[in-house]
C-alpha cells in the first residue's frame, strides 16, 4: 500500500440537546501530545475513504456521522520518512490536511489503537487550552461554530 499525499483529521463528538462534546486523543509518540485522530490516506483512497479507515483503526468506531469542514492546513512533508518523501518526489513540500466532524453516540465504544495510550472527552474551551496544532484548533472553532448556529 502507498501513502497517498494527504493528511486527514477527524473530530469526534457528541451532542445531547444544548451540550456538545469533543474526543481527545493522548498519542503514544510524542507522549504527552494531545490532539484529534490524524492519518493519511492510502492508494487511491479519498479524504472521507480516509477518514472512514482511520477512525476505524484508531478508535474502533465504524459508525458516525461525518461532516466535511471547509478546514484545510498544509504540512511540510519533512515531517515524513525519506522513503515517502522520494516516492512523493523532491517537487512535494506540503501536504493538505483535510478537516471532518464525526458525530457519534454516546453509547459509542472507543477502543483505541497503539497510536494512543488515552482519550477524554472534554468542552470546547477544555479542548482549545491543551490542543497544540493550529489546524486542530481551527477545525474545532468551525465544527463547534457550525454546531452551535444549527
Amino acid at each position: 500500500m502507498v501513502r497517498a499525499p494527504f493528511q486527514i483529521l477527524i473530530i469526534l463528538y457528541q451532542k445531547n440537546n444544548e451540550t456538545i462534546r469533543y474526543c481527545l486523543f493522548e498519542r503514544t509518540q510524542p507522549q504527552n501530545q494531545i490532539q484529534f485522530v490524524a492519518g493519511g490516506g492510502e492508494d487511491k483512497e479519498t479524504p472521507i475513504e480516509a477518514a472512514a479507515r482511520e477512525l476505524w483503526e484508531e478508535t474502533g468506531v465504524t459508525r458516525a456521522a461525518f461532516l466535511p469542514l471547509k478546514s484545510l492546513c498544509y504540512i511540510p512533508t519533512n515531517i515524513f520518512s525519506t522513503e515517502q518523501r522520494k516516492i512523493w518526489g523532491k517537487e512535494l513540500h506540503v501536504i493538505p490536511e483535510y478537516s471532518f466532524g464525526a458525530e457519534v453516540e454516546a453509547t459509542t465504544e472507543i477502543r483505541l489503537s497503539n497510536e494512543h495510550i488515552g482519550f477524554r472527552w472534554v468542552t470546547y474551551e477544555d479542548a482549545w487550552a491543551v490542543l497544540k496544532w493550529d489546524s486542530n484548533r481551527t477545525a474545532l472553532y468551525e465544527l463547534d461554530s457550525i454546531l452551535r448556529n444549527n
